[in-house]
């Protein structure tokens, strides 16, 4: 029987190595992304020359990469007060939460990724979150997915499996899994073509990839890189989720 697998795809470091890992276990990997009027849509962009480019690694990745879905989530920008929906400064707010932080985003991508998914026949849906070194989003943290996975199985009555390979790998321990999984030309394309920086800044190159060099994104990104450099075969635990 074929295994067929959703991919929630943002054009980011993350969902780029997700995708990839997902490439490697699945029969048949579909990607599906959400504009949800994020400052930093030009990822949106960045996912084209992404899925264009993974075919030329691999001749697995070609002959299983398929469709690409998107969703607009214009809803979800219009009622969200965040510094990644309006132009409002990057800052920790009173909650102690990011002011990046997009109430609900990651429950309300999985809602609509599920019901994806139980049309296009994929038991398995894959996400980039991670739980080891994030910014504070209780929507990646390890619980918030397993629960997820109960609710949408008992909302669809269809058994679905959320996968985060990256759950508990730290952003060095994904730059070294995307040379593990895809070798340097993998890593290239995650450096040179994902996104991380909220102000969506593409003008400037880093050792790490394009950004602003300053947002958070950006400075896990590039703390990320430079300890890579160091253990460049720490790619992070052996079982994935």
């Amino acid at each position: 029987m074929t295994s067929r697998a959703l991919v929630l795809f943002s054009g980011g470091q993350d969902s780029t190595v997700a995708l990839a890992w997902a490439l490697e276990r699945f029969d048949a990997v579909e990607t599906v992304g959400f504009d949800y009027g994020q400052r930093h849509r030009v990822e949106l962009e960045c996912r084209t020359g992404i899925r264009a480019a993974l075919p030329s690694l691999s001749p697995l990745y070609a002959q299983r990469l398929g469709a690409d879905h998107r969703v607009d989530l214009a809803a979800l920008g219009a009622i969200s007060e965040t510094a990644l929906t309006r132009d409002t400064e990057i800052a920790f707010a009173e909650t102690g939460l990011p002011t990046t932080f997009v109430p609900g985003r990651n429950l309300i991508f999985l809602t609509f990724a599920a019901a994806l998914a139980y049309r296009r026949g994929a038991k398995h849906i894959v996400l980039g979150v991670c739980e080891t070194d994030y910014s504070g989003y209780p929507d990646c943290r390890d619980d918030t997915i397993k629960a997820m996975q109960v609710a949408l199985g008992l909302g669809l009555d269809r058994r679905l499996v959320l996968h985060t390979p990256l759950m508990w790998r730290d952003k060095a321990q994904t730059f070294a899994l995307a040379r593990a999984l895809g070798g340097e030309a993998l890593l290239d394309l995650v450096v040179e073509q994902s996104h991380s920086c909220y102000l969506g800044d593409r003008s400037t190159r880093h050792p790490w990839g394009y950004g602003c060099g300053g947002c958070p994104a950006c400075e896990l990104r590039a703390k990320g890189y430079a300890a890579y450099l160091i253990a460049p075969d720490d790619s992070g635990p052996s079982h994935d989720s």
